[in-house]
């Protein structure tokens, strides 16, 4: 049988050398990566990953906990567990999707943690295990998630750019991070150019912010731009927009937040912040490995927001 040991002496390498190529692809360079795999392959050897979490008692398996209900319309959590496979199947880990019900069965290495509100902190920091929040907090947990503020900045300073007058932001009825801070952003611009803030709240379904359109519009000038915190709203704002004969992007603009799906199905598509959930996934995957590895506090991991032009701004 090939063993580890066969491998280093056809590659020219150390033991160590393919030790680490195996059980820490990132700290290697692509070229040392490349020499071992090789000569893996040509020897037909494959790691005893078994053996291993024997000896060091884990069991290879990450969770990932969706806190909240999933929407199978858009393919966001899909996008986000991509990414965390695609960086736990380089480190021979596998992934494991579970919900708030079954959050407790079987045993496992370390968590990655999606929907995570207030109510939830206090269980989340009792945890045994390592854990890495998908999302903005404020409670001190190890975070990944995109710049909220500065992308809501970005929309509205768009916005104002495209001779829109009136800015009005339409805002997810959450007291959670991200919404504090997509809130803040449009906030800043709007205090920067002195103009008077107008801000609403409503549950993150898209049929609540059409209604809100379509019962305020009389109250609703032209040359107006909605700043939405979800593309789910802002596909709300557009629907009532256009139920109540308004223009866009001539007489009225939209943006949103996500870019995952439902800017590209809207008609005309939205202008929005496109989050790179993939690239997330990856980084909270990396995170949680060197956290069960390090046993050290990764902190917060922050993606820049990249507009996503769409139609619903003037061009």
């Amino acid at each position: 049988m090939t063993t580890l040991v066969d491998v280093a002496k056809k590659a020219n390498v150390s033991k160590m050398t393919v030790s680490r190529v195996i059980n820490h692809p990132d700290k290697v360079t692509d070229e040392l990566k490349q020499l071992v795999y090789q000569t893996m392959r040509e020897l037909d050897y494959h790691p005893n990953m078994i053996a291993k979490a024997l000896v060091d008692k884990s069991t290879r398996i990450i969770k990932l906990c969706i806190l909240e209900d999933i929407d199978t319309t858009e393919p966001y959590y899909m996008n986000l567990m991509l990414g965390i496979a695609k960086t736990l199947d380089l480190h021979q880990y596998s992934l494991q999707l579970v919900t708030r019900k079954n959050f407790d069965i079987g045993n496992c290495d370390g968590y990655v943690i999606t929907g995570m509100r207030e109510q939830d902190v206090e269980w989340i920091k009792k945890l045994k295990k390592p854990v890495i929040i998908f999302g903005e907090n404020r409670y001190g947990l190890d975070y990944v998630d995109t710049n909220n503020k500065a992308g809501t900045y970005l929309l509205a300073q768009l916005a104002l750019k495209k001779g829109y007058e009136r800015l009005i932001y339409v805002g997810i009825d959450s007291k959670e991070s991200f919404e504090y801070s997509r809130e803040s952003g449009y906030l800043q611009q709007v205090q920067e150019k002195r103009m008077v803030p107008e801000l609403h709240r409503f549950e993150n379904h898209s049929h609540l912010a059409e209604q809100f359109v379509y019962d305020n519009w009389n109250k609703i000038t032209q040359n107006t731009a909605f700043i939405c915190a979800s593309d789910r709203l802002a596909i709300g704002v557009e629907r009532g927009i256009v139920r109540r004969g308004g223009k866009i992007p001539e007489g009225f603009g939209v943006t949103g937040f996500d870019g995952v799906f439902l800017n590209q199905v809207a008609s005309p598509k939205i202008t929005t912040i496109k989050q790179s959930i993939i690239e997330m996934g990856s980084a909270c995957g990396e995170n949680l490995l060197d956290k069960i590895d390090s046993n050290q506090s990764q902190g917060s991991l922050i993606f820049e927001p990249k507009i996503s032009l769409g139609g619903t701004l003037r061009s």
